[in-house]
C-alpha cells in the first residue's frame, strides 16, 4: 500500500478451480499473491486495498464466499467472517455476493486501479484466469479510470523474504532431507524410478507436506540428459547414475533440491570426477550470491567457472573457448540452463532480476554437466539465503552431497 499512487485501488483474486473433465477438478492451489498478502487460502476470495478510502474500514477489505450448512456437509467448513479476520488480520470482511455493489462505490473515489497481471519472466500461460476475467470486466465497466500494475511492487516485496518465510522454507528443506535420506537406503539396481517417487511422497506426506513442490524429475542413466524428464517410468541399472530433482512444499512454500547418486552405491572414477567438478562449480557460484550482485553478471561468472572445469575434464579444449560464440559460449554444450532462480511461494519465485541482489533473497544454486555420449547427467542443487555480509546461508546444508558421505550412506 505504501508504494501505490494516491487515490488508487488494488484488487487481488484467488485462482479458479480447474476442471479435468466430467465432474473432476484439479486440487485447488491458491494464487500466491493473494495468499502472500492476506493468508487467505480459499477459492473465490478477493482482496481489495484502497489506502485513501474515505471510510477507514474500506482501506483493507477481504471478500469471501458465503458459507452455509449445505456447503459445510459437502465441501467442509469455509471461512466465516470471524475466521477470515483471524486468518488475514483484516477487520472488514464482506461476502462475495456484495462485491460488485461495494466495489462500484469505492471506484467512485478512486482514479487508478492496480491490476495484478502475471509478468514473471518464465510465464507462458494460455488459460484465461479469474484475474484475467476480472481485468477484462473492469476495463469495460470503468473505462475512465487509469490502470497501473501491481506486479513490479510484488516482485520487489516478495523477492526479499521475511524471517517467518525463511523458517517455513527451512521446514520444507528439512522434510526434503528426510525424503532424500530415506532414498539412500532404498536405491539399488533393479528399482524403478516411480518406486523412488513413491518413497519420497510417503515421507513428505508423513511430515505434513502436501507433497512435491513441483513435478518430480527422477532420471536414471541417459534420462538425466532430458532437463525436464518427468515420465519416471524406467528401471535403474547398475553402473548408471540417477539424477533426482525432487523437493517438498510446506505451507505453500517450496524447496528445490537436486542430487545425483550412483544406482549401485559406488561412483566410477569418471563419474566421481564429473560429480566433483559440478560440486566445485556449485560451491564457487554460491560464494557469488551476495548483496549488490547482478543476476546477469552472476551467470556470466558461473559460466567462466564451469568453462574451467570442463577444460579440466577434457570436454572442452582451448580452441573451443577461443572460437566460441559470445551469445552461446562453449560451456553451454554441456551446461545449457541457468545456475540460479528465486524460490519461495513459487518454485520459480517472484523477485527482481535486473536490480542488485539484496539480503534475505533466497536463490537456488544448480549447476550441471550433461554428457549424452557417456549416458551421464549430473546436477546438484541447494537453496540459499543471501546474508547481509559473508557467504549465503544454505538451507540444505544438512543434506548429504559429498561423494564419500553418499557412498557411505548407500552402503550403511
Amino acid at each position: 500500500m505504501a508504494q501505490m499512487k494516491s487515490k488508487s485501488i488494488a484488487v487481488f483474486n484467488s485462482n479458479d478451480i480447474y476442471p479435468i473433465s466430467a465432474d473432476s477438478t484439479m486440487p485447488f492451489e491458491q494464487h500466491r499473491d493473494i495468499f502472500y498478502l492476506s493468508g487467505a487460502d480459499q477459492e473465490e476470495t478477493i482482496l481489495v486495498l484502497f489506502p485513501d478510502a474515505m471510510d477507514k474500514k474500506h482501506r483493507e477489505i477481504l471478500f469471501v464466499r458465503e458459507t452455509n450448512d449445505h456447503i459445510a456437509v459437502w465441501e467442509g467448513t469455509k471461512l466465516t467472517k470471524e475466521k477470515a479476520t483471524e486468518v488475514s488480520g483484516i477487520e472488514t470482511i464482506y461476502w462475495l455476493s456484495d462485491f460488485d455493489k461495494i466495489f462500484f462505490d469505492l471506484m467512485t473515489e478512486a482514479d487508478t486501479i492496480y491490476f495484478n497481471t502475471n509478468e514473471h519472466y518464465r510465464q507462458a500461460v494460455e488459460t484465461q484466469t479469474r484475474e484475467d476475467r476480472f481485468i477484462e470486466k473492469c476495463k469495460k465497466e470503468y473505462p475512465a479510470h487509469q490502470y497501473a500494475k501491481s506486479n513490479p511492487i510484488l516482485q520487489n516485496i516478495r523477492g526479499v523474504k521475511e524471517p517467518e518465510e525463511i523458517e517455513l522454507m527451512q521446514t520444507a528443506c528439512n522434510i526434503t532431507e528426510k525424503g532424500f535420506r530415506r532414498l539412500l537406503g532404498f536405491i539399488k539396481p533393479g528399482v524403478w524410478e516411480y518406486e523412488i517417487e513413491a518413497e519420497l511422497v510417503h515421507k513428505f506426506l508423513r511430515n505434513r507436506s502436501k507433497g512435491f513442490a513441483y513435478t518430480p524429475i527422477i532420471a536414471s542413466g541417459n534420462n538425466a540428459n532430458v532437463l525436464h524428464y518427468i515420465e519416471n517410468n524406467q528401471q535403474c541399472k547398475a553402473g548408471e547414475l540417477i539424477l533426482m530433482d525432487v523437493a517438498a512444499e510446506y505451507a505453500n512454500y517450496s524447496s528445490d533440491l537436486t542430487r545425483t547418486v550412483p544406482v549401485n552405491g559406488k561412483f566410477t572414477k569418471r563419474q566421481k570426477d564429473v560429480y566433483n567438478a559440478v560440486l566445485r562449480v556449485k560451491n564457487e557460484a554460491t560464494k557469488l550470491l551476495v548483496p549488490g550482485t547482478l543476476w546477469a553478471e552472476y551467470h556470466k561468472e558461473c559460466g567462466k567457472i564451469m568453462t574451467s572445469e570442463l577444460l579440466g575434464l577434457g570436454l572442452l579444449d582451448k580452441a573451443d573457448v577461443q572460437n566460441e560464440n559470445p551469445d552461446w559460449p562453449a560451456y553451454k554444450k554441456y551446461f545449457m540452463h541457468g545456475t540460479s532462480h528465486h524460490i519461495g511461494l513459487n518454485t520459480h519465485d517472484y523477485g527482481e532480476l535486473k536490480t542488485p541482489m539484496k539480503a534475505n533473497m533466497v536463490f537456488t544454486v544448480e549447476p550441471g554437466i550433461y554428457i549424452p555420449d557417456e549416458k551421464m547427467g549430473i546436477r546438484l542443487e541447494d537453496d540459499v539465503v543471501i546474508q547481509e555480509s559473508g557467504e549465503p546461508f544454505n538451507l540444505m546444508a544438512n543434506i548429504p552431497i559429498e561423494v564419500e558421505e553418499i557412498e557411505g550412506l548407500m552402503h550403511a
